[in-house]
């Protein structure tokens, strides 16, 4: 490629990255309007904001849909004129139920071979009447699937919260144990947004039963006492009410929820199910007219209303004496997705802004103190050439903050270590290029020659030494957290632009040097 060529594609490039770079410089908000709206977050360590630890059980999710799966079996039993009697989860890993008439086991096998393969059902075990008494598990393949989805699912969801929430560049991600990690950087009401994340949203529908006492000390097998909250004229309180264990249906098929108000305007939040989720409510509000069925929230009932009639249409609606913000809020996390399993906040920590602040003025003076003694030692050392290389470390530094600010990155304490050490490397390549270049012309080529022997001689060199950093580097993108992800950014982009502008554009402006100069050389 001819230098005139080298030198045209140097110069867009250059000003590709200065309309990148600009958005994220301080004082360029008159510039919004024409400037591309991507810039450079600062990460929580240099913000400031909030972090947490969530633990996910995802055994509760595993036993959620062990429970809709025995709903499911009697519902096609029913189907195939198949009677299929209390359908319930023990221990929350094991599905029990009746076959009463022992003459349809042969039709119910085949149902549970079609459509539930997933499902370990053994040899059922024959009782003194002659029913039939099934023991069923998940597979462990199954049981691993639904654990991992659920804690993706959980991972989703809570994204959704904090985009509606209106947190810019959340770190979000999965850690062992079932445990997922959320940064919120910038973050001005803690407290809020610990209730929105940390509040489950684990929504169930359980029959009530009103024939047990909830104060007894011994319950019926598959039945359990929840707090119930309940307003007596002076305020709230909770009582203890009796429900089933097995969940009719859960939070998972709610399609949307919105805060609304009654004719005595008091806040209440109504939800639309999704198709399945309308089917089965349309179903078990049909095979249960005249019981109570509870809508459980994060293991408290809100309301227990008597089903009067088969709903369809799938909606229903919560009330609970919410105060408008609550229903809001409420409606935030269930209309972002209701949790497949519950969330505990395991760990919480506040990174406050001064000690951001006093971070990002550690990482400028490292960063002014390592540029500065580089400029000066290429200057002196190589003179004018010197002088070239410290204006493609500008070109470099450049290209690092256009690569992040066009990608929207997020900005570290170890992203700043990252450009440091870019620093010191974006001239490792020009020293190379020098070193051989003074010795083409120590062995008589001519300025040009010697210019064009150096960089084809050197890159090779280069390309390898910078590919095994790369290939680090993306490992550590790849493997590591916030943080290390954050380090590994800036060095790649670092590692990138040094080759591009000692390679490509250093050399087109020493090709051109050389050319003027003629017989006079070039000061290296």
């Amino acid at each position: 490629m001819g230098v005139r060529w080298r030198l045209i594609i140097s110069l867009a490039v250059f000003a590709l990255c200065l309309v990148y770079a600009l958005p994220s410089l301080p004082g360029m908000s008159a510039l919004d309007r024409i400037l591309p709206a991507s810039r450079i977050n600062l990460g929580l360590d240099l913000k400031g904001g909030i972090h947490l630890t969530l633990g996910v059980e995802v055994a509760k999710a595993v036993s959620n849909s062990l429970a809709i799966t025995g709903q499911d079996i009697r519902r096609l039993a029913q189907e195939n004129k198949i009677v299929v009697l209390r359908p319930r989860v023990v221990g929350g890993t094991t599905l029990e139920f009746i076959l009463p008439r022992a003459e349809s086991e042969k039709q119910l096998q085949e149902i549970l071979m079609r459509h539930f393969p997933q499902l370990d059902a053994g040899t059922p075990q024959k009782g003194d009447s002659g029913q039939l008494r099934y023991t069923a598990h998940f597979t462990d393949a199954e049981v691993k699937r639904l654990e991992d989805m659920a804690l993706d699912q959980a991972l989703r969801t809570i994204r959704n919260r904090i985009d509606q929430f209106g947190v810019a560049e959340p770190d979000i991600r999965k850690q062992a144990d079932n445990r997922i990690q959320v940064q919120l950087p910038g973050v001005s009401d803690p407290r809020r947004a610990v209730q929105i994340l940390g509040q489950t949203a684990h929504l169930e529908f359980h029959l009530v039963r009103d024939d047990v006492d909830p104060g007894k000390a011994v319950l019926p097998a598959g039945v359990m006492a929840l707090p119930m909250l309940e307003n007596n004229g002076q305020g709230q309180q909770e009582k203890k009410i009796a429900v089933e264990k097995d969940v009719m249906l859960t939070g998972e098929d709610v399609d949307d929820a919105r805060p609304a108000f009654d004719q005595m305007n008091q806040a209440y939040v109504t939800l639309n199910f999704n198709s399945r989720g309308g089917r089965i409510f349309e179903r078990v509000t049909g095979e249960n007219v005249g019981k109570r069925m509870a809508i459980v929230l994060d293991g408290k009932v809100y309301s227990a209303p008597v089903i009067r009639e088969r709903i369809g249409g799938g909606r229903a609606s919560i009330s609970g004496n919410f105060t408008t913000a609550e229903a809001q809020d409420l409606a935030i996390v269930l209309r972002a997705g209701s949790l497949p399993a519950p969330v505990t906040v395991l760990e919480e920590r506040t990174v406050g802004p001064s000690l951001g602040q006093e971070s990002i003025d550690s990482g400028i003076r490292a960063a002014i103190v390592g540029a500065s003694l580089v400029i000066i030692f290429m200057a002196v050392y190589y003179g004018m050439s010197g002088i070239i290389a410290d204006i493609m470390l500008c070109f470099t530094m450049l290209i690092v903050m256009a690569g992040m600010g066009a990608f929207g990155a997020t900005l570290t304490l170890p992203g700043i270590a990252g450009i440091v050490l870019t620093i010191g490397m974006a001239v490792d390549a020009n020293v190379l290029i020098y070193e051989r270049i003074r010795e083409e012309l120590r062995n008589g080529f001519t300025p040009l020659a010697a210019v064009k022997a150096g960089f084809d001689r050197a890159a090779i060199s280069i390309t390898d030494s910078n590919l095994t950093t790369i290939i680090a580097a993306a490992v550590l993108y790849q493997f590591g957290t916030g943080p290390i992800r954050g380090f590994a950014v800036t060095l790649s982009l670092g590692i990138i632009g040094s080759m591009f502008t000692a390679i490509f554009v250093s050399r087109a402006i020493f090709e051109y040097w050389a050319r003027r100069n003629g017989s006079r050389g070039i000061s290296i």
